[in-house]
């Protein structure tokens, strides 16, 4: 009997040593976004430490991309794979198409490199209004078809499916939390998708953006969209909502409550601040916004209609300088570091730690591509040179109030023509391309390195060496794809245009 008694005081330190570790990280239910759309991406074993030495322990991927996959396998990492939504169709045509899918993304990397897959997020944001109905009839018959196949493959107790939605498929006709329901023209089909996630287990997913919301809005209270208190609350009730985050999330919560289905579980898909692009994405912003996030997780704050709190996915973890920009200039840069794994600014993790940048980076040699010192600014080509350089690299920090809003016309052709040097991973020739108005430097031009003036936080940068790194996650990205934001180029020309103008 004594010999039983030591065993089981035994067993019971074991699985108290179990609790502590698998609940010792900085935040439960940290999770971070993992989006690969860049032109020069970090091969996949180094966002993997990245993640893990930052104390990420869920991560979500928009496709089920097989370098990030694998580099993942027993990671510790739990992982929600993407659908999307070009592929909803086949998924909904035929069972068939949803089992192919899911033994290739989801059992295959599961039995053989132990990646520990818990959801599979079927469609992202399929019901915005920008997509006028494309995926309507297609989603639902997706999300069956993938349940099916998961429960085929034997994973339906293992992983979860959900559908990612965005804000606007609900709203308040009062102004107020306790208003809130699912918009009129999706109603039906929003309660046959949360009924069908309900009873096979899986949780709705959503996406929060207090960014956008200052962003649509100048008059929108600044300080309602950080987590810091607020001047203007908003009162519903006895209750006082300080908080864009937890004004939005309660109206979903009393949107699932009025229609039968208030102990729905809900997990916050994206949420995040981005640093460049537009005057209110910025350092200062993105560092209050996050560290306020990041506080919420590790203090286990909920909202007033759900104390506990859910399971966040920040958005993101590096930048994607290939994402498309139609929403704005400000969508390839919401990485919480940039686009090579460095870090962008300090974060307080809790228990005396902070952000790591990545290690072991490779990059194109330290030299760039200028505007020459004896070229002139009125030469007639330079307009088209800058064109062709920011239609095919990412130009979008020479927008108004973004890091390099500021520079003069010289830095601002130089600042292109490096973009596209490096796009071009320094090839010879590229940056003979602008009409003899370039020339290749050793010496950084960023006025970063010489806290030259209003634009300090300008980085002329030097792209990762992709071809140094043999693991690389998409070996298929061209990085001579034509990457078009005209609305761009068009604010360059006329910053040029104007300058023309101005001259006596």
């Amino acid at each position: 009997m004594e010999h039983f008694h030591v065993h089981r005081h035994i067993f019971f330190l074991w699985i108290l040593f179990i609790i502590v570790v698998e609940n010792g990280s900085i935040a439960e239910g940290m999770g971070v976004n993992w989006g690969t759309q860049a032109s020069h991406p970090l091969p996949p074993d180094i966002v993997v430490k990245l993640l893990k030495e930052n104390g990420f322990n869920k991560v979500k991927l928009f496709e089920a991309d097989p370098g990030a996959l694998k580099a993942l396998g027993r990671s510790g990492i739990q992982v929600m794979v993407g659908i999307p939504n070009d592929m909803l169709a086949s998924l909904a045509s035929t069972v068939r198409a949803a089992e192919e899918w899911v033994q290739q993304n989801v059992s295959s990397f599961i039995s053989k490199n132990g990646v520990d897959i818990r959801y599979v997020a079927v469609g992202n944001e399929p019901f915005l209004k920008a997509y006028k109905d494309t995926f309507i009839k297609t989603t639902l018959p997706a999300l069956e078809n993938v349940q099916a196949a998961l429960i085929k493959a034997g994973l339906g107790r293992q992983v979860k499916i959900t559908v990612p939605i965005n804000a606007d498929v609900y709203q308040t006709d009062s102004g107020v939390p306790s208003g809130g329901n699912f918009r009129s023209d999706i109603h039906d089909l929003m309660m046959k998708i949360v009924k069908f996630l309900s009873d096979n287990g899986g949780p709705l997913t959503i996406n929060i953006y207090p960014f956008l919301s200052l962003y649509a809005d100048p008059h929108f209270p600044i300080d309602f969209a950080f987590f810091s208190g607020s001047s203007s609350p908003v009162v519903d009730g006895s209750i006082t909502y300080n908080n864009v985050f937890e004004a939005n999330y309660d109206t979903l919560v009393w949107a699932l409550e009025k229609n039968g289905f208030g102990s729905m579980p809900i997990i916050v898909g994206e949420i995040g601040w981005p640093t460049d692009g537009d005057a209110n994405a910025n350092i200062e912003y993105a560092r209050k916004f996050n560290q306020g996030l990041l506080d919420r997780i590790s203090r286990g704050i909920g909202t007033p209609k759900r104390p506990t709190p859910p399971d966040i996915y920040i958005f993101g973890l590096v930048d994607e300088d290939a994402k498309s920009i139609e929403p704005g200039n400000f969508e390839r840069h919401w990485g919480v570091f940039a686009f090579d794994g460095a870090i962008k600014y300090q974060l307080d993790l809790g228990n005396n730690r902070s952000l790591t940048p990545a290690k072991g980076v490779r990059y194109l040699a330290r030299k760039w591509c200028i505007m020459a010192p004896e070229a002139n600014v009125m030469d007639p080509s330079l307009p088209e040179s800058i064109n062709y350089a920011c239609s095919y690299a990412d130009c979008t920090s020479l927008g108004y109030g973004s890091s390099c809003g500021g520079l003069d016309v010289k830095s601002n052709a130089s600042y292109a023509f490096n973009m596209y040097y490096q796009t071009m991973n320094q090839q010879k020739g590229s940056c003979e391309r602008f009409h003899n108005l370039s020339v290749i430097t050793t010496i950084d031009p960023s006025p970063s390195s010489s806290g030259r003036g209003s634009s300090s936080t300008c980085r002329f940068e030097i792209m990762i060496d992709v071809g140094r790194h043999q693991s690389r996650a998409n070996p298929g990205t061209s990085a001579a794809t034509k990457i078009k934001h005209f609305s761009l180029v068009f604010f360059v020309l006329a910053f040029v245009v104007d300058y023309y103008m101005s001259l006596p």
